[in-house]
């Protein structure tokens, strides 16, 4: 059928009700029109009389005007949806929707399940399978999520049915294709989600029982019979139990369908009927479902090509053995002429890798071979292994091979068989292999291995597993290791190992148990290279952070390109990690093992590659630096600048994107500065580092690197470089609202700066006293502080700080409300910063102009600052000045009459002061939208927010701010009627007002 409205209008049921025009989605009212329109849209084209619609509308009695709602919720819903009344159509006594199948998810649905039933009647069971696999896809959660009502729910239910039925129906068609070790997780899911549906519990007792798991496929039927007892008081019914009966006796009524094969060779005399020769499989192998079943699925394919290789590799401890050995076992009926395993060695402790000869030998012998007809030469024995294999179909587990030189004489050439290999490195001179990487296991396949050997003890502690899978590094060794610990420990919680692992220096000691050790295996991995890439993984771990191919240059003293080389080794060999392209990390647990090769004969080896980075990234954030605070006083740091290639920093977008890279590596490298004796280097980076994070609002991190550059300071010895290292710990107590502590801060810096003749510091030391002393109320000693810090740097033409200064001087003057030179001193620092062409204190200086300019009552010129502001927010990341531009234009906005506009404002203030902002500034904010909010006539929230700036600026004494709460607390009570209330906050915020010398006549309301 052919609609009459264009095909990009889409309605979506199988879900929460969404309605799409093309890439935008439809708003569709309230609940009686989504009810109204999901009614019509479960029968498309079929006349639903008005009794029908408002039967699904109302859950209970409807009201009298029933019929004139629905009738009305049709019309809205013709307004919403395109071309609406040629898709919602008036047939006689009701309404019908009007849709082709491909705009309606449930159409499709049908259609599909349709397809799927012919394709399946006509042998067609792939067909079928896609069919039925395209159809559940359309699913995106439960049906018709919240519409709510008796008439929608039944028929939610209806269609929850039918979606199981194609679901139980495409899971037969999978098994009867010999599908079942890959079906074992879609139907763990639907267990879960109906643990007593009979039929699903089958499906995956048989999946299970096909995938040689008949444990736990027994283990599923007791769960059932167990559930449907207690919650229905019955047995599982008789087909279930057959199927249970047919488990227990191994019938062959279950095996899985054959493919046809072909016929093999007639074995020779001397040969072993059928040889295994596999390790034991885990019982409790747990995870890696995925992997398992990308090697099934390849192994299982059509064998014509060459021969056919799947390889796994991963670091040492991440189960490609257990893994391998899992799928080999599952894949034993397809390889009905033997099974072999041979360990190569590779990475073996205190055993020589086993040479082609040797290995060779062995898989002769294990095939029947006597040892009077195996040859002694490789040549020889590689010509007898392939022709003994030739008709038959075998599966050769190589494990534990170093490389490809060892692998390639045992490779049968017979398409029929399949070679597993496992290896720490990955092979890459071995042609025509699939190569699977195995990686660290997921949290959540970590937690189920933890869970399926601990049990109870994980349901009790649920967070101390998840941190004790976290600090096993996700690794299955060391997951087995330290479960295996404590389960000869039933003392000990895992809160108690977790605490013993948080220990760095023995964590490794800690993972470790009898014979197996995640050291042990490591330094295998570790061993096996050559001393010049020993000595590369040994430096690159002294990094604290992600590594890219400027900075191994840096560390290992080379080229880029030589660099970039040794990376990927190491990479190829499991070492290290690659997260992204063109980043390389180590794994926790590599890097805890590598920190513990550092020291002794290497240490002044050490101690020079961590200077050479040190450099580096000195080098870089002042070039960075340069280009995004232009302006910036420039300090000589002593210190030569870096020769090693550098990637391309020239404009501000670069500078802004490498920082935001390098910005969790550059925190702890100034931590690793100090810790190396680098002092010098911990300061001026510290000094770098702080700039990038005070413009991004980073405000803990900001503190974090100004006290280590005060402590770095302090122990050169460095009275300069203490003075600069205190005036930036200044301005982190004051966005973090350590106001006392700031204040003793800046005023030490300020003293020592004088005393060396840094008049420089010295001016930034009184510009932050005169903010300190603004905040805490003390008005005429902030400004005698603001007017000698401008005097200084004048005299010594420091223009940015003049302007930063300016603007601290404008905030004084706004609180004390003196708003002409509020304005003055702020009109002053914006044409600073058009000249300095600097946006970050730019954007403050406009804040500050409008701010002034509204306590004048100028508010179209208030308007014309903060729109300028609201345009450079873009390029400010702090959220707390963000904040600030859009409560002030909240503020502004109402008071010129664009209340709904305003009240948009306000919320994405608060919305941005409640995820990360300073206190002082959320203070602020809390309060300029509590005036919106107040004069809009909402005087429950502006009572909620003028108390929450309340409880902030009294914590930080932030005494402006404090009384200011206090006036809107006054006036939100008397506009809620409580009188006594009132009082009180008016009184109180009359004397801070008075100790402040703020005038009555001029403060804002």
């Amino acid at each position: 059928m052919r609609s009459i409205v264009e095909r990009q209008l889409r309605f979506n049921l199988l879900g929460p009700l969404e309605a799409w025009d093309g890439d935008k989605r439809l708003r569709l009212g309230g609940g009686i029109q989504e009810r109204v329109l999901a009614t019509l849209l479960l029968e498309p084209g079929k006349i639903l009389p008005v009794s029908r619609l408002v039967a699904a509308a109302w859950a209970e009695e409807p009201p009298a005007t029933s019929s004139h709602q629905v009738r009305k919720a049709i019309g809205d819903l013709r307004r919403r949806i395109p071309r609406g009344s040629e898709v919602l159509v008036t047939d006689g006594p009701g309404y019908r929707a009007q849709l082709a199948d491909a705009q309606l998810d449930l159409s499709e649905f049908n259609a599909l399940a349709a397809t799927a039933r012919e394709a399946s009647a006509a042998g067609r069971t792939r067909e079928a399978v896609k069919a039925l696999s395209n159809a559940l896809a359309l699913w995106r959660g439960p049906v018709l999520t919240g519409e709510g009502g008796p008439v929608v729910e039944a028929a939610a239910t209806a269609l929850e049915e039918r979606r199981l039925a194609a679901a139980e129906e495409l899971f037969g068609l999978r098994l009867a294709l010999g599908e079942h070790g890959e079906l074992v997780i879609d139907l763990r899911q639907y267990v879960e989600q109906y643990p007593l549906r009979e039929n699903l519990r089958g499906q995956l007792m048989l999946a299970l029982y096909r995938s040689q798991r008949q444990a736990e496929a027994l283990e599923e039927y007791g769960k059932v019979r167990e559930l449907l007892v207690e919650e229905l008081g019955i047995d599982p019914g008789p087909k279930l139990t057959k199927l249970y009966e047919d488990i227990l006796r191994e019938s062959a009524e279950l095996a899985p369908p054959l493919s046809p094969q072909p016929v093999p060779a007639p074995a020779s005399p001397s040969s072993v009927e059928s040889p295994c020769t596999l390790p034991y499989d885990l019982s409790d192998f747990s995870g890696r479902e995925s992997q398992l079943g990308e090697i099934l699925q390849r192994a299982r394919q059509d064998r014509s090509g060459g021969t056919r290789i799947l390889a796994v590799d991963g670091m040492g401890g991440s189960g490609k053995t257990s893994l391998a050995v899992r799928a080999a076992h599952q894949l034993a009926d397809f390889f009905p002429d033997g099974q072999l395993y041979i360990d190569l060695r590779g990475y073996s402790p205190d055993q020589q890798p086993l040479s082609p000869v040797s290995a060779l030998g062995t898989l002769l012998r294990a095939l029947g071979l006597p040892d009077d007809r195996i040859p002694d030469d490789l040549v020889d024995r590689t010509a007898l292994w392939r022709t003994t294999l030739i008709g038959k179909r075998v599966l050769i587990l190589l494990d534990n091979a170093a490389d490809a030189a060892v692998v390639r004489p045992l490779l049968p050439t017979d398409l029929g068989c399949l070679t597993l290999v496992t290896s720490r490195a990955r092979l890459l001179d071995l042609d025509g292999a699939h190569w699977l990487c195995l990686e660290v296991m997921s949290p959540e396949e970590s937690l189920t291995l933890v869970g399926e050997a601990l049990d109870e003890r994980v349901a009790a502690e649920p967070e101390a597993a998840a941190e004790l899978a976290r600090l096993c590094g996700h690794l299955p060794l060391a997951l087995r290791i330290v479960t295996a610990r404590l389960s000869n420990r039933p003392r000990w919680t895992l809160q108690y190992m977790v605490d013993r692992l948080h220990d760095e220096t023995r964590r490794l000691d800690e993972l470790s148990m009898g014979e197996r050790s995640v050291a042990a295996a490591l330094r295998l991995s570790y061993q096996a290279l050559d001393e010049n890439s020993r000595a590369a993984f040994r430096t690159l771990a002294l990094h604290p952070g992600d590594i890219d191919v400027y900075v191994a240059g840096a560390l290992l003293d080379t080229r880029t390109r030589q660099g970039e080389d040794i990376l990927e080794f190491l990479l190829d060999v499991h070492l290290i990690e690659q997260p992204e392209i063109g980043r390389y990390i180590f794994h926790d647990l590599v890097s805890s093992f590598a920190r513990g090769l550092h020291g002794g004969a290497r240490a002044h080896a050490d101690k020079a590659a961590v200077e050479r980075v040190l450099g580096y990234y000195l080098t870089l954030t002042e070039t960075a630096c340069r280009i995004l605070f232009p302006g910036r006083r420039h300090l000589a740091t002593g210190i030569e600048e870096s020769a090693c290639d550098m990637p391309e920093v020239k404009s501000a977008d670069q500078a802004r994107a490498w920082f935001a890279r390098e910005q969790n590596t550059l925190i702890p490298l100034v931590t690793l500065a100090l810790q190396h004796g680098f002092d010098r280097h911990a300061v001026h980076l510290a000094r770098n580092v702080v700039f990038h994070l005070n413009a991004c609002g980073l405000l803990d991190e900001f503190e974090e690197m100004a006290r280590i550059a005060v402590t770095a300071a302090r122990r050169l010895g460095d009275d300069g470089l203490l003075g600069m290292s205190l005036a930036n710990l200044g301005v982190a107590c004051w966005e973090m609202g350590a106001l006392t502590e700031g204040a003793e801060v800046a005023r030490e810096g300020r003293d020592l700066a004088a005393r060396v003749g840094d008049g420089g510091t010295e001016a930034h030391g009184d510009s932050t006293l005169g903010l300190y002393m603004s905040l805490l109320g003390r008005f005429p000693e902030a400004l005698s502080h603001l007017e000698r810090a401008l005097a200084k740097e004048r005299e010594l033409g420091l223009r940015r700080a003049e302007a930063e200064t300016l603007t601290i001087l404008s905030t004084l003057y706004e609180q004390w409300g003196r708003y002409r030179e509020a304005a003055e001193a702020a009109e002053s620092a914006v044409e600073l910063c058009r000249q300095l062409g600097q946006h970050e204190n730019k954007l403050v200086a406009l804040i500050d102009l409008g701010f002034a300019r509204v306590g004048l009552g100028a508010y179209t010129e208030a308007e014309a600052a903060v729109d300028e502001a609201r345009n450079l927010c873009g390029d400010a990341r702090e959220p707390g000045i963000v904040a600030l531009t859009l409560a002030l234009s909240a503020e502004i906005t109402y008071t010129l009459g664009a209340e709904e506009q305003a009240l948009v404002y306000a919320r994405r203030a608060l919305a941005l002061v409640e995820s990360s902002a300073s206190p002082l500034r959320s203070a602020k904010v809390r309060n300029t939208a509590g005036r919106v909010y107040y004069k809009s006539g909402k005087f429950r929230l502006a009572m909620e927010l003028h108390t929450k700036a309340h409880e902030l600026a009294a914590r930080l004494d932030y005494r402006c701010e404090e009384a200011y709460a206090r006036l809107g607390m006054a006036l939100a009570s008397e506009a809620l009627g409580d009188v006594q209330a009132a009082a009180a906050h008016r009184a109180a915020c009359e004397e801070m007002f008075a100790a402040m010398e703020v005038p009555p006549g001029i403060r804002r309301q």
